[in-house]
């Protein structure tokens, strides 16, 4: 059986739980991965189930075999596979603790650094900045190329979400001048990246235009591949803002055209295109953007946005009816869509968004490789999407599912240890009943009979064998020959010296001859399976008293041995029985956490609603002040004195 270099591929699993998109094996690695032989049949079932998908029984059958020894072979790569397992499920400190007695014995230094990058990520993933920047520390330059470039990114992201922007900027500045970037797992590239991190960086620090000028290049740059096109959508985005925050609209006109209409960053362009147009006192331009923009899911609050916008612009063009009717229309759609968000939320507190992605997402077994990939049936799924695309919700939800699964784990367990408790029963039962009928039956064929009969038997053979008494050997003819021969003896000798006796004593002899001599050709072969049956029995009867034995020791032992088994089962039920109450708990718990996370999002949506709906009701009262303060003049008589 052979695998891939474990060490080097588990610590992937490590990355795809961190969400760098990649199952094990598939990060190209700096130099081939050399085969790796297993030899302990327990670690090489453990690597099926990790190879299957199955990280759940891969762990748990990995803990099993080295509780009772079985991986003896792969003790460190079996805790590095543990160690990095338990980093996938988010226990970066059982992780830590496991890497940190693996270095303590020695391990290679690749194995160390990779160790504490990756834990260093998932802390990063999770929230503990802290904590991650203390592994990003422990890092040496043992790390290939690809790691050692996502390390210094990972490094600038954590002081940047500490706000330490100038430090981000430093630890940057290296990646950034890279002359030809590497390739991250899923095809990003570094270097544009650490590129566009920096820029970013430099404008919060203050040196917004060298910021300024990072992004531009990146904003122009080809494009090879999906995520590079995102990225530079991204940064045109970055630069039109940042311009129309600075007064240019100039400068953000042609930022903001370089993105694509069908990208994840359109609507914001869209947006931010028409905002730039209405500073240029170009309403008629700005209603081009904005109308597209408003005809699309109105879940994005930059479509909420244009709803008011595109009235706003017709307004500065001068056609105060079509702004009217416009506002009014924005103002109905704001108020469907806010009934919309509240079925939402009834609907996703009533459960049906959990129980649907679960539904709609199944899974073998839990862990964090598993993504959201398919909307639940909900009475309006547009506005899951940007909730659905946040880090925070899918961690918690996958927290909920998990617990789904170990609810399920356990009462399958629980039904288990039913079976077993039946099992044992019937054993118990069986032994009861069928062993002392077979010890009785053992003792019935008298084993002491039996072996005082060989003792005989060992003993007359060792005579035979030493007075060469071929004729205790002779078979059932040759024994009715030596009887016979012996009557004749007998015979003759009555008949005395009479003359027909002589002749026949004669014949006699030669007969009782050739029986003497057939008896000593075949008293060696005789005599040797005797003593071969000899033996066959002792080694029989010796068998036969070890069986016996075992029966009587099983007759005492068994019991206690049923006896342990019933207390493990019970203290195993029991043991469930505490965990199924507190696992419901905390599910109950999570689901209520979820389900508030996604409402709180759903609230935030309903809130811009109504800022929105505000400022279209105002816009509204407004065109109807300015209306009547219109038709008020008309109607003063043209030589009216002034107003007091």
């Amino acid at each position: 059986m052979r695998f891939r270099n474990v060490p080097a591929t588990l610590l992937r699993v490590a990355a795809a739980a961190c969400l760098i998109g990649a199952l094990p094996g598939t990060t190209q690695a700096a130099e081939p991965l050399p085969p790796h032989l297993v030899q302990d049949p327990y670690y090489g079932e453990t690597l099926y189930q990790f190879y299957q998908g199955r990280y759940f029984s891969s762990i748990t059958g990995l803990m099993v075999s080295q509780h009772f020894g079985r991986v003896s072979h792969h003790t460190d790569e079996a805790e590095i596979l543990r160690g990095g397992l338990l980093l996938s499920y988010g226990l970066h400190r059982e992780a830590g603790e496991i890497f940190a007695q693996l270095i303590e014995k020695g391990a290679p230094p690749s194995v160390r650094d990779r160790a504490w990058f990756y834990l260093a990520k998932i802390r990063y993933q999770r929230g503990f900045l802290p904590e991650a920047e203390e592994a990003l520390g422990r890092i040496e330059k043992n790390l290939p190329p690809e790691l050692e470039e996502e390390r210094g990114l990972l490094s600038a992201n954590v002081l940047m979400a500490r706000n330490d922007f100038a430090g981000a900027a430093a630890q940057l500045e290296a990646l950034a001048k890279l002359p030809d970037p590497g390739k991250m797992p899923g095809g990003a590239n570094a270097t544009r990246y650490a590129r566009f991190n920096l820029g970013v960086a430099l404008i919060r620090t203050g040196d917004a235009e060298r910021g300024n000028e990072l992004l531009d290049q990146l904003g122009q740059a080809p494009a090879p591949d999906e995520e590079t096109r995102s990225l530079r959508d991204k940064a045109n985005v970055a630069l039109g803002f940042a311009a129309l925050q600075d007064n240019k609209p100039e400068a953000a006109t042609i930022y903001l055209e370089r993105v694509r209409l069908n990208g994840m960053q359109a609507n914001k362009a869209l947006l931010g295109f028409g905002w730039a147009q209405a500073a240029l006192k170009q309403p008629k331009r700005a209603l081009v953007p904005w109308q597209e923009l408003a005809q699309r899911d109105p879940g994005d609050s930059a479509v909420l946005e244009a709803l008011i916008a595109v009235p706003y612009a017709y307004a500065e063009a001068g056609a105060s009816g079509q702004s009217l009717d416009r506002y009014n229309e924005a103002i109905a759609s704001f108020e469907r869509e806010n009934g919309n968000l509240d079925q939402s939320i009834v609907a996703i507190r009533a459960g049906k968004l959990l129980d649907g992605l679960l539904e709609r997402n199944p899974g073998e077994e839990m862990g964090w490789f598993w993504n959201i990939g398919e909307l639940p049936e909900m009475p309006h799924a547009n506005h899951l999407a940007p909730l659905l695309a946040q880090h925070s919700f899918q961690e918690a939800f996958k927290n909920w599912r998990d617990l789904q699964f170990l609810r399920s784990n356990l009462l399958q367990w629980q039904d288990n240890l039913g079976v077993f408790g039946d099992m044992l029963a019937n054993r118990r039962q069986a032994y009861a009943e069928r062993l002392p009928k077979v010890r009785a039956k053992s003792a019935e064929g008298g084993l002491d009979a039996l072996q005082k009969r060989l003792d005989e038997i060992t003993t007359e053979l060792a005579r035979i064998e030493t007075e060469g008494d071929a004729a205790a050997l002779a078979d059932e003819k040759q024994a009715a020959l030596q009887a016979r021969v012996d009557r004749i003896r007998a015979t003759l000798d009555q008949a005395g010296d009479l003359p027909e006796a002589v002749a026949a004593r004669e014949r006699f002899r030669l007969a009782s001859g050739a029986l003497t001599w057939q008896l000593a050709q075949s008293y060696p072969q005789n005599l040797w399976d005797a003593q071969k049956s000899a033996r066959t029995t002792t080694e029989a009867l010796a068998d036969t008293r070890r069986v016996d034995a075992a029966l009587a020791q099983a007759q005492q032992d068994e019991p206690a041995k049923f006896d342990a088994f019933a207390t493990r089962i019970a203290e195993l039920a029991k043991a469930i029985e505490l965990l199924l109450p507190r696992v419901a708990s905390l599910s109950t718990e999570q689901q209520q956490f979820v389900q508030e996370l996604a409402v709180a999002e759903l609230v935030q949506q309903k809130e811009r609603l109504v800022e929105y709906t505000t400022q279209a009701r105002f816009a509204v009262a407004q065109l109807y002040d300015r209306a009547a303060s219109q038709a008020n003049k008309q109607l003063e008589p043209a030589n009216a004195p002034p107003k007091p």
